[in-house]
C-alpha cells in the first residue's frame, strides 16, 4: 500500500512539474482555443499557468485569466489578475469593473469602494463604475433607513446623486424622505416644513422625465407636494 502511495505521489509530482514547464506557447494557444470555445475552466487554467511561466508580464492574457476566474466563480483568482491588468494598464475601465466585481464577491466592501473611486478617478466617464459606484451609496442609504437613521440616509442618497445625477432610486428616495418629513413638521413648524416640501418637489421633478406613465403615484406625490407648498404660502 505505501508502495501504492508513493507511486501516485511521483504520478502527480510529474504531471505538475510537466504542466508547470509545457511549452509557454502552446499554454497561449490552447488557452485561447479553450476561450474562444467557452470552456473557462480548462482556459483559466492554460493561462495561468502561461502566466507563471512568464511571470505575469502578458497584461492581456492576465485580464482574460480574470475573466475566466470570474466565470467560473473563483473571485480571489479573479481580483489576483484583473489587478494585474489594472497595474499594467490594459483594458483599464473593464479590468476595474472586474476586480470591483470580485471584491464585492469577497465581502471586502472598503476595497471594494476605494476601487470604484480609484476606477472612476482614471476613467470618470465610465458608465458602469458610475452606475456600480452611485448604486453602493444608495444600498447604504437603503440599510440606513431600515435602521431609523434618516439623517445617514439622506447623506447617502445625495453622494449617490452626486455621482450620478439622473440616478432613479436615489432621487426617488430623496424626494419620498422629503415629503414625509415635511408631512410631520408641518404640525408644528410651517415654515421648516415648507423647505421640506420644496425639497421634495425638486427631486420629484428631476425623477419625472425618467419614470413611465404606468408609475402614477410619483405623479401624485409631486402634485401633493405642489398642493401643501400652495397651501402653506396661503397660511404665512
Amino acid at each position: 500500500m505505501k508502495k501504492l502511495i508513493l507511486s501516485l505521489a511521483l504520478v502527480c509530482a510529474s504531471t505538475n512539474f510537466f504542466a508547470q514547464n509545457a511549452d509557454p506557447v502552446q499554454l497561449l494557444n490552447e488557452g485561447k482555443t479553450a476561450l474562444e470555445a467557452k470552456n473557462y475552466q480548462q482556459a483559466f487554467t492554460k493561462f495561468k499557468t502561461y502566466l507563471t511561466q512568464t511571470n505575469n508580464q502578458d497584461s492581456v492574457i492576465a485580464y482574460n485569466c480574470g475573466v475566466c476566474a470570474d466565470k467560473i466563480k473563483q473571485p480571489a483568482d479573479a481580483l489576483k489578475y484583473f489587478d494585474i491588468a489594472v497595474q499594467k494598464k490594459y483594458n483599464l475601465d473593464n479590468a476595474y469593473i472586474g476586480k470591483a466585481g470580485a471584491l464585492k464577491d469577497l465581502k471586502k466592501n472598503e476595497e471594494y469602494v476605494a476601487t470604484l473611486k480609484e476606477g472612476l478617478e482614471a476613467n470618470p466617464d465610465n458608465k458602469t463604475l458610475t452606475r456600480m459606484y452611485a448604486t453602493h451609496f444608495v444600498n447604504q442609504g437603503i440599510i440606513a433607513q431600515k435602521g431609523q437613521k434618516m439623517s445617514a440616509a439622506e447623506d447617502a442618497f445625495k453622494q449617490a446623486i452626486a455621482i450620478q445625477p439622473e440616478n432613479i432610486n436615489a432621487l426617488n428616495s430623496l424626494g419620498t424622505l422629503y415629503y414625509s418629513k415635511g408631512a410631520t413638521t408641518l404640525k408644528t413648524d410651517a415654515e421648516k416644513a415648507k423647505v421640506e416640501f420644496k425639497e421634495a418637489k425638486g427631486y420629484l421633478e428631476k425623477l419625472m422625465p425618467s419614470l413611465s406613465a404606468d408609475k402614477p403615484a410619483h405623479k401624485r406625490m409631486l402634485d401633493n407636494a405642489k398642493t401643501m407648498l400652495n397651501f402653506i404660502n396661503s397660511q404665512l
